[in-house]
């Protein structure tokens, strides 16, 4: 995909297992976008506190994102029920938000095509990007979905549980001071309990071919 020279960026926004991420990967690859999902950012923030158990951990968070390569964050197994759980917690102070904030605008300044996905992307990060998508899902499918995925590493994990810590982490989100998960006037609702893969990309693609003509 050429851009010629023009900034084109998508935001996507949903709770925890709505499939954003999943949404968000694939519209990436397919029109070339740099990708960045903000979750990933936390459960690594998370996973600094845990490792370095620093008495200033404002400080050290600034240090390792100031020189943060986001690529690097495949390396490191985020993706622990343990972790997601204190993600949520984390996800609630202010200090550890502008860090991360900081980080997102400075990734979205450097790779002007890219599509960020996270809980706040369209109303705090990207509030100027091109095209918004807001993702939902039914807490059973969602928690289902989720299930499946931490399964693989935790053969001993229980649905019930995950389905637990889905419902709070969702109100944790919506209902935090700082940045809540909040829909924007000019998203575009992806409904993935309704919507397969291929639907999904489809009807996400068709609100960028709009974009990209106008």
């Amino acid at each position: 995909m050429q851009y010629k020279n023009r900034k084109f960026q998508i935001s996507c926004d949903g709770g925890a297992a709505t499939g954003k991420s999943t949404g968000a990967a694939m519209i990436s690859k397919k029109y070339k976008l740099k990708f960045l999902t903000s979750y990933l950012l936390y459960k690594y923030a998370n996973f600094i506190k845990n490792k370095y158990k620093p008495k200033n951990k404002i400080k050290i968070l600034k240090k390792k994102f100031k020189r943060l390569n986001y690529k690097n964050l495949k390396k490191i197994n985020l993706h622990s029920q343990k972790i997601s759980k204190v993600s949520a917690i984390i996800a609630k102070e202010s200090r550890i938000r502008s860090i991360l904030k900081k980080y997102q605008i400075a990734f979205a300044k450097k790779n002007l095509n890219c599509c960020i996905e996270g809980r706040d992307i369209s109303t705090k990060i990207l509030p100027t990007s091109n095209v918004k998508f807001f993702f939902v899902c039914n807490l059973n499918t969602a928690s289902l979905r989720r299930y499946k995925e931490l399964k693989k590493r935790n053969p001993n994990l229980n649905l019930k549980d995950v389905k637990k810590t889905l419902r709070i982490r969702n109100i944790l989100d919506k209902n935090r001071k700082n940045s809540p998960l909040l829909k924007h006037r000019d998203s575009v609702v992806i409904d993935t309990g309704k919507l397969g893969k291929k639907a999904m990309l489809n009807k996400m693609s068709r609100y960028v071919e709009k974009s990209l003509q106008n």
